[in-house]
């Protein structure tokens, strides 16, 4: 499975946000769209960075309550890793644990396409562990 089969189910969405909008409004739209991460952009094509609810915790951290009234830019992780359509489910649920990321803005051809999460790909590998085993399961029936 890859994540082009993944975005065909879930969409094509991506909420994205200029980096020098406030992180005041990047905390709004990550709680009012129940997300945990925007694409930071200042086109809505191009991947300029991310800022996730790590990136707030971490800015906090720093800056204190100083950090709402920053733009997106000095909180944001950039670059951002990203990934493109014929990347593989199992390939992209490593490298998210390695690198202890969430979400991955996808690109193609140089353009923002869609965003997969941790949750997406573990939700993609258990549909994938069921028909399979579904699949055994008739086999087996069948042969008996």
């Amino acid at each position: 499975m890859n994540v082009e089969t993944i975005l065909r189910g879930k969409g094509r969405d991506v909420v994205t946000i200029r980096p020098r909008d406030g992180v005041a409004t990047a905390l709004a739209l990550l709680r009012d769209r129940n997300i945990g991460a925007l694409v930071v952009s200042e086109d809505g094509n191009t991947v300029e960075g991310i800022i996730s609810e790590r990136d707030i915790v971490h800015g906090l951290a720093d800056h204190g309550s100083a950090l709402l009234a920053l733009q997106v830019a000095a909180a944001m992780s950039t670059p951002a890793a990203t990934c493109g359509p014929a990347d593989s489910v199992a390939d992209l649920m490593a490298e998210m644990t390695n690198r202890r990321i969430r979400h991955l803005p996808v690109v193609s051809d140089g353009r923002l396409v869609g965003i997969v999460s941790i949750g997406d790909l573990v939700k993609s590998r258990l549909d994938e562990i069921e028909y399979e085993a579904h699949s055994l399961r008739s086999f087996i029936a069948g042969a008996a």
